[in-house]
């Protein structure tokens, strides 16, 4: 049965979350502070948390970047006022998986859930298992499909399961333009209509990890007024 931690301070929507998450056969533990979502995350094992922006004691941004500093990898989604548009992209960037605006559906959310799961990995299993043949190499890059592991020479890279989606989406369409809303679309799994930033901050964030230069990126390149491409033979 999957864990799920739901933080949030207002007694509806973790009620709200919690019948429709538990009728679904997941286990939800609630928290309704910034610290006690932290010392949950920090000390038990989830498999996705669905975390208030607007927080007493610390915030979901605040919670977010601890935990990524911490290296703790579980998946988050940000749960937003549509207002709160610049806090929602600054937790995006300190590593959170996705975000959902209130008002919601439960029927969005366990969607959601589904889709940020799916490339979950809590990077458990031995370097010495056998190579099963599903690892595509690309520039320089190793990209384990089965493992969720992407290595440069014998340098693991450390992805979020996201920014793993969307480099393995790139590296098995070489040279080919997409756009931010075929991205959404095609990485994401939704209709996203609108809210291209999320593939911005994406890009950025990989750009960061696999280029040796970001500010002049070899691999993952910008098309303007288009999209993005990943200009790279396979080897």
């Amino acid at each position: 049965m999957s864990r799920v931690l739901v933080v949030d301070d207002e007694p509806a929507i973790v009620t709200l979350l919690q019948y429709n998450l538990e009728q679904a056969d997941y286990q939800v533990v609630t928290a309704i502070d910034g610290e006690q979502a932290l010392k949950l995350a920090e000390h038990e094992q989830f498999d996705v948390i669905l975390l208030d922006l607007m927080l007493p004691k610390l915030d979901g941004v605040e919670v977010t970047k601890r935990l990524r500093q911490e290296k703790i990898k579980t998946p988050i989604i940000m749960i937003t006022a549509k207002t709160s548009e610049f806090d929602t992209v600054v937790g995006l960037e300190l590593g959170a998986d996705d975000y959902i605006t209130k008002p919601f559906s439960p029927r969005e959310v366990l969607a959601r859930m589904k889709a940020v799961m799916r490339r979950y990995h809590d990077d458990a299993t031995p370097q010495t298992a056998v190579d099963n043949g599903h690892v595509i190499h690309i520039a320089g890059l190793s990209i384990d499909q089965d493992k969720f592991r992407v290595k440069r020479g014998q340098q693991t890279i450390d992805l979020t399961p996201k920014e793993f989606e969307l480099l393995l989406f790139f590296a098995k369409r070489p040279g080919k333009v997409w756009s931010r809303e075929q991205l959404l679309e095609g990485v994401w799994g939704f209709d996203y209509s609108g809210q291209t930033r999320m593939v911005d901050i994406h890009v950025s964030h990989l750009r960061e990890k696999i280029e040796a230069d970001p500010k002049h990126p070899q691999l993952l390149k910008t098309v303007r007024g288009f999209g993005y491409t990943f200009e790279a033979p396979h080897e």
